[in-house]
């Protein structure tokens, strides 16, 4: 199976389907759930693929799975490396420690401390940072001179955009004649690979993404028409803080038909609501996309609309509720 180069221009159906054939002996097949309260409550038919369930619970890994598996021996021998504050810093070590590489992971001295454990947990060296974009960077490049690690950008890179784009097939293949399907959006990764999926696999599925309005730097920037870097973001959505990626920004002007937002408010009551609603734990990220479908129902009544949970790592030691 010929690896996911990271020299590609978009991404097109068929690395879409080799990438999931790479990570699919990895990976789990996420469940689609459904939820009759929250169909009534909305008036419109919802969908959810459950990507809390995912290894490292969260999707970032079928991205990671890809980037690592497609890298040649001559340049994985010397591990890989990423900045993360969470998620994607879980993935990478997993799928490295999987491949029987060294994985560094520079994290901010913010990043939720389950997320950190979980990283340690899987082998991974954890370098601390300032919470800033630009110790995160300077950072990495001190790793990277020191380990000649391989790095694997969290969502600016095809081949980990190619992973992430295997969430919206497998909902695709198991759904079908979704309206809409709608993500959270952070540095782009997630948006963009469920944007090319709906475009290869399902043309009629628009797609839309959701962000907090506390970090509405995707919205702002698709609106404008050039990226508009995320600063000083406020949410409890901790997961969708950084700034759109060159790669990333291209796809979404192409194929999201629009980015919502929602307050802190409503992202925590529906976080609640799946809960006490659906028995799952999903992360506040993860609650996103509803809080934004429920501020906008008339818009959306009686569409079947794909919800991608993206991730369930919650610190329960500083719950929102």
């Amino acid at each position: 199976m010929a690896p996911i180069k990271e020299e590609l221009l978009f991404p097109d159906a068929e690395v879409i389907k080799r990438a999931h054939t790479i990570i699919e002996p990895f990976i789990h097949r996420t469940p689609v759930m459904h939820c009759e309260t929250f169909d009534k409550m909305l008036q419109m038919q919802l969908f959810f693929k459950c990507e809390n369930f995912q290894k490292v619970g969260a999707f970032k890994y079928r991205g990671a799975t890809c980037a690592v598996a497609s890298l040649p021996k001559e340049i994985s021998k010397n591990g890989v490396a990423t900045h993360s504050s969470g998620n994607h810093a879980q993935a990478l070590a997993l799928a490295a420690a999987k491949a029987g590489i060294k994985a560094y992971i520079v994290m901010p001295d913010s990043a939720p401390a389950v997320k950190k454990a979980a990283v340690a947990g899987y082998g991974a060296e954890i370098i601390p940072c300032a919470p800033t974009l630009a110790a995160r960077e300077s950072t990495l490049e001190d790793v990277v001179a020191r380990t000649g690690a391989h790095v694997i950008h969290p969502y600016n890179d095809y081949r980990v955009i190619s992973g992430q784009a295997t969430c919206a097939l497998e909902l695709l293949e198991d759904i079908q004649n979704l309206d809409v399907i709608i993500a959270p959006v952070g540095g782009g990764g997630l948006i963009s690979g469920t944007a090319l999926s709906a475009h290869y696999f399902s043309p009629s599925t628009m797609v839309y993404g959701a962000e907090p309005e506390g970090a509405d730097d995707a919205m702002r920037s698709l609106q404008a028409g050039y990226i508009i870097p995320s600063e000083n973001p406020q949410t409890i959505a901790d997961g969708l803080l950084t700034s759109l990626g060159d790669k990333t920004f291209p796809i979404i002007q192409k194929h999201v038909k629009d980015i919502f937002t929602a307050s802190d408010k409503e992202i925590i009551k529906w976080m609640q609501l799946v809960w006490q609603r659906m028995k799952i734990i999903i992360e506040p990220s993860c609650a996103v996309p509803l809080a934004a479908l429920a501020l906008r129902a008339d818009q959306f009544k009686n569409k079947r609309i794909g919800v991608i949970f993206t991730g369930g790592n919650v610190d329960f030691g500083h719950l929102p509720f």
